[in-house]
């Protein structure tokens, strides 16, 4: 055989090899669970993903003007994960920072499936106007279902997803790991409004990894969740936190959920509040608290560092100030945050069935594994 004529063999056996080596890559199953917690600018938006590829998103962004950019930031993740629809999508609750983004979001990715608690029961414009005459004719070709406390959402790829919380009402029969609550004598009362606490909150399970995202469920839910018996065991990462805000994150939820990891989805002047930062950091057995924004809320007394915390400020200024700034008093004549009309950065978990799990901030691409955690009592 003359050297070209080897040449020639040598480079097409290599194609051949890499072509067959893309194609086996590509073949194979994704392993994990992975969760897209994405800046919707102190709303929510977090998107699941199953190992067979079937997803669930909770929540859509804000309302216009914040809409479209929301939206734009859910399909970018939607991307990400190499999805083509939405299998299932959780309304939590009609606040418009978790309902705001649907009618932009809706014609760019199918829905198959929409989810919430039923009617509105805290009256305001935006939410009367979206659910008469916005929202049926989205759910008109698709499945709706008014969530109940038990009931389950079907993801496949070893995923199971409880709702534990709906329309005010929560399960009744406890989930495996539940027990008496040695935190409910910490428990103080708070104020809420009526649509928070009607939140439809999850529990997920995937082989020995536990997560929950209970969306804005306010502290006197969370007591009748989790006292005088915890009902959903532990877990081991918490998502949303109600942005961080001080009306929810009661210990008896936080302390009792015994949470490794955290995830906070608060905005640059929403959650981040001293109550809650203090709850969460003495929370035991907690590891790490990642958060989507600095908040001024926090101040320096309780930030966590930077490279936790996967947007910054919208208007940077010289230096953090040492105290927390004062939350803003909530209602409509609320003055809005600055505008981020910039890159956004989500906070991505990926979790394998055996427990351990890693969380990656793709601002500056820290990243940190978690190891399989012991025996659960």
């Amino acid at each position: 055989m003359n050297t070209t004529l080897m040449r020639t063999t040598t480079l097409l056996l290599l194609v051949l090899t890499l072509s067959a080596s893309l194609a086996i890559a590509q073949s194979e199953p994704r392993k994990t669970l992975d969760v897209y917690v994405i800046d919707v600018e102190g709303g929510n938006a977090t998107l699941f993903v199953s190992p067979s590829g079937e997803s669930l998103l909770m929540d859509t962004g804000n309302v216009p003007p914040g809409a479209v950019r929301d939206a734009g930031r859910i399909v970018a993740a939607v991307k990400d994960a190499g999805l083509k629809q939405i299998d299932h999508l959780i309304i939590t609750h009609w606040h418009g920072d978790h309902f705001g983004g649907l009618a932009e979001l809706a014609p760019q990715v199918p829905i198959r499936e929409f989810i919430d608690h039923g009617p509105n029961v805290q009256p305001g414009q935006a939410a009367d106007d979206f659910l008469q005459k916005t929202y049926p004719q989205l759910i008109a070709n698709a499945k709706h279902t008014v969530a109940k406390p038990g009931d389950k959402i079907r993801m496949g790829g070893g995923i199971d997803v409880t709702v534990v919380t709906s329309a005010g009402e929560m399960i009744k029969t406890p989930l495996p790991g539940g027990g008496p609550n040695p935190y409910c004598g910490e428990f103080k009362a708070g104020e809420n409004n009526a649509e928070d606490p009607q939140s439809v909150g999850i529990f997920i399970a995937f082989g020995k990894f536990r997560t929950a995202h209970l969306g804005d469920l306010t502290k006197n839910k969370e007591f009748e969740l989790m006292c005088p018996n915890n009902r959903l065991g532990s877990v081991d990462v918490l998502l949303g936190l109600h942005h961080g805000q001080a009306s929810s994150n009661s210990p008896v939820l936080v302390k009792a959920l015994h949470p490794r990891v955290a995830i906070m989805n608060d905005g640059t002047r929403k959650g981040g509040e001293p109550e809650t930062m203090q709850t969460v950091h003495s929370s035991p057995g907690l590891e790490d608290l990642w958060q989507l924004h600095f908040s001024l809320l926090s101040g320096q007394e309780y930030t966590q560092p930077g490279m936790f915390i996967a947007n910054t400020v919208d208007e940077p200024q010289p230096a953090m100030p040492i105290a927390p700034l004062p939350a803003p008093q909530p209602g409509p004549n609320t003055p809005p945050p600055p505008a981020h009309n910039g890159t956004a950065y989500w906070i991505k978990l990926s979790a394998q069935q055996d427990g351990s799990f890693t969380v990656t901030n793709t601002r500056n691409g820290f990243s940190k594994t978690y190891k399989r955690a012991g025996p659960r009592s």
